[in-house]
């Protein structure tokens, strides 16, 4: 056979889509609760939003420019990271606080693992995780809404912690008229968002669909009002479960990639989520059971590894 062939290395099969057409797609599915939360809380939303996301995309860049790495700020998967930071934000919070938070997410938990596709945990929840404990009073000092002319007001999940269902109304949560960050109090707006994701085929229902389900069984056997479907869906709609299981549990880097590890991951969050709500000291939980989620992904992936078609299981041999 005289006809020589040149092949390309791995992988074979390319895809069109690049990492900044996701992220536009994710930017594109956010906008909903983004708008809303603006509308929420006025414009001191939209300053801690811009400045956020000003401050992940300057952070990356001058971070690129001393480590004299090529500049990446192009694939936009900063200005997600300061986006999603800015709508776990209460809209009270301080400007300069927001700003370390951005600087943390990008530098200490993104960038110095080397870049997008090597940390180790959601950068937008390090940042927030990071400034719950550093800024415990701020991070939890939340208003109901310009409709309510900034009243301060403990969230729905608070109030059901210390008063019972009794004292929320699922409707408003549904819609967004309670207390809470910027991006997590209007379920619709946030399922809208979901639903765009979907569609692009951006995420699957995997690790969201495990996430709720999990929790939700968790919560009707354990949690304070057992067995109660009312209660159930106050919990769901309460906190920032939906804006965790659909943007920020299935981020691609750092959530498996596995079939299987998807739904273990989705439980594991879950399971985690319920664990601290009922038990833990806070009444949320969402951004602590994900990253402490994320650690776990290598082992998820481990064991969740689909052996090749063909291969038969090795037996255990004894010594």
């Amino acid at each position: 056979m005289s006809e020589t062939y040149q092949v390309s290395s791995s992988p074979h099969v390319r895809e069109k889509v690049t990492t900044s057409n996701i992220m536009l797609y994710v930017i594109l599915a956010l906008l909903p609760t983004s708008i809303f939360g603006i509308y929420n809380f006025g414009w001191r939303a939209l300053v801690l939003i811009v400045v956020t996301i000003a401050a992940c995309v300057i952070s990356e860049f001058v971070f690129n420019k001393i480590a004299k790495r090529k500049q990446t700020i192009n694939d936009l998967s900063a200005v997600v990271t300061g986006l999603l930071l800015a709508l776990n934000f209460p809209s009270t919070l301080p400007i300069w606080e927001a700003v370390i938070g951005a600087f943390f997410a990008i530098i200490v938990v993104k960038m110095i693992f080397g870049g997008l596709g090597q940390n180790f945990m959601n950068p937008a929840l390090g940042g927030r995780c990071f400034l719950v404990i550093a800024f415990a009073a701020d991070m939890t000092s939340f208003i109901n809404g310009t409709k309510y002319e900034g009243i301060a007001s403990a969230t729905p999940l608070a109030m059901i912690r210390n008063e019972g269902l009794a004292s929320v109304n699922v409707r408003d949560m549904l819609i967004g008229n309670t207390a809470g960050t910027i991006g997590e109090t209007s379920v619709i707006a946030i399922l809208i968002g979901a639903i765009i994701l979907i569609l692009f085929g951006v995420i699957d229902l995997k690790i969201p669909g495990a996430y709720i389900l999990t929790f939700a069984l968790f919560m009707c056997i354990f949690g304070k009002e057992a067995f109660s479907f009312d209660y159930v869906v106050a919990q769901l709609c309460g906190g920032g479960l939906m804006l965790g299981a659909f943007f920020m549990a299935t981020d691609y880097v750092t959530s498996p990639i596995t079939p299987m590890g998807k739904i273990v991951f989705g439980m594991i969050c879950g399971l985690l989520t319920g664990l601290f709500r009922c038990f833990g000291a806070n009444a949320e939980g969402v951004s602590f059971a994900i990253i402490l989620s994320n650690l776990l992904v290598p082992l998820i992936e481990k064991v969740t590894v689909p052996r090749a078609f063909g291969v038969k299981k090795e037996a255990k041999t004894n010594e």
